[in-house]
């Protein structure tokens, strides 16, 4: 059965725009919302449970939505709005008129399962979601066993990191905690931990990625906090050749990530 709405006073609408919105309501509900069909898509692959679709026939292909509706439990709920309501939920412009209402995972580090050689990369407090979006796309371009957000300054279900990491947030292994739990996580697991801080730092591509390695960025303003300075195996830096002293986190985190997958021999 599909449910269709036409006013963007209804109180499921009003909801949904709330979740949309408010990381409380997230937080409060356990849900989120995912815009776009491959977003939806990559959600579904990855395990997320959909509690409903909200959907605009004016917008939305057809075969796209027969396909989609084909994997669906009939636990789904099935909304079909008109285009102004579907614009008022709407993050952002140019979706193809298809919005998902999921269930957002547990990312506690204790959920995390890693191979006997694992490479993670670990960024702490990146405060823009747009730099974490890039960041989610930069560790599923590497294939990197985990992504790991220390002290993480807004939820990972901010509609803005979906967008930004073009459904990355499906499709990489996630974890958030503290510094410290992340820091004494890795060094339970005997994962080297390599810091890209300027202070007492080595060249990168000096260093051994070859075995169990986290490789720590922090943010372009404030770089990474003490506990890493105490508590590193190596700080390393990436030699600037120009008259900056910094670069966009996920570019450096691509370069450091790319040499280990060059050293592990892209396995």
């Amino acid at each position: 059965m599909v449910k269709e709405i036409s006013s963007i006073h209804n109180p499921t609408i009003k909801q949904l725009v709330t979740l949309q919105e408010k990381a409380k309501e997230r937080r409060k509900t356990g849900e989120f919302l995912i815009e776009g069909i491959r977003e939806v898509n990559l959600a579904i692959q990855a395990g997320f449970e959909l509690t409903r679709i909200i959907f605009c026939e004016k917008i939305i292909c057809s075969e796209d939505l027969k396909a989609l509706q084909v994997q669906l439990n009939q636990n789904v709920e099935q909304i079909a709005v008109t285009e102004e309501v579907y614009k008022k939920i709407a993050y952002r412009s140019g979706t193809e008129g298809l919005i998902a209402c999921a269930r957002s995972k547990s990312n506690s580090l204790s959920d995390l399962q890693l191979p006997d050689n694992p490479l993670i990369l670990v960024a702490e407090a990146p405060e823009k979601p747009g730099n974490i979006g890039a960041l989610l796309r930069t560790a599923d371009a590497a294939g990197v066993d985990a992504f790991i957000l220390a002290n993480p300054k807004t939820d990972l279900y901010n509609p803005n990191i979906i967008r930004s990491s073009v459904g990355g947030v499906f499709t990489v292994n996630i974890a958030t905690g503290t510094t410290q739990e992340v820091i004494d996580f890795l060094i339970e697991h005997n994962i080297n931990r390599y810091t890209a801080i300027l202070q007492e730092a080595v060249s990168y591509e000096t260093q051994n990625f070859t075995k169990p390695t986290a490789l720590v960025v922090g943010t372009e303003a404030d770089g990474l906090s003490e506990l890493w300075r105490e508590q590193t195996t190596q700080n390393i830096i990436i030699p600037m050749q120009g008259s900056l002293d910094s670069m966009n986190v996920s570019v450096a985190a691509a370069i450091l990530v790319f040499e280990a997958r060059r050293q592990r021999g892209f396995n």
